[in-house]
């Protein structure tokens, strides 16, 4: 899927995330082991810096623990 100019300009002057971030992103999560912990930290501060949101020591091993013991929800309604 290729996505035109227009797409990351309209996103980057919502988010203030440039097209770069975000390709770069894509392909370490495409590219990347998500059981990797080393991985699913990178993408994690990645994400936080993205959107400005701060995540604790605590939170972040709480999702890396989630992520690779799969305990994620298989349904995405009961994620909410």
């Amino acid at each position: 899927m290729e996505f035109k100019e227009d797409f990351f300009n309209k996103v980057e002057k919502k988010t203030k995330v440039n097209k770069e971030t975000i390709i770069g992103l894509a392909q370490k999560l495409q590219n990347g082991n998500m059981k990797d912990e080393g991985t699913l930290r990178e993408v994690i501060a990645t994400l936080s810096s993205m959107t400005g949101k701060s995540v604790s020591k605590e939170q972040e091993d709480k999702i890396i623990k989630t992520i690779v013991n799969d305990k994620l929800p298989k349904n995405i309604d009961k994620m909410f």
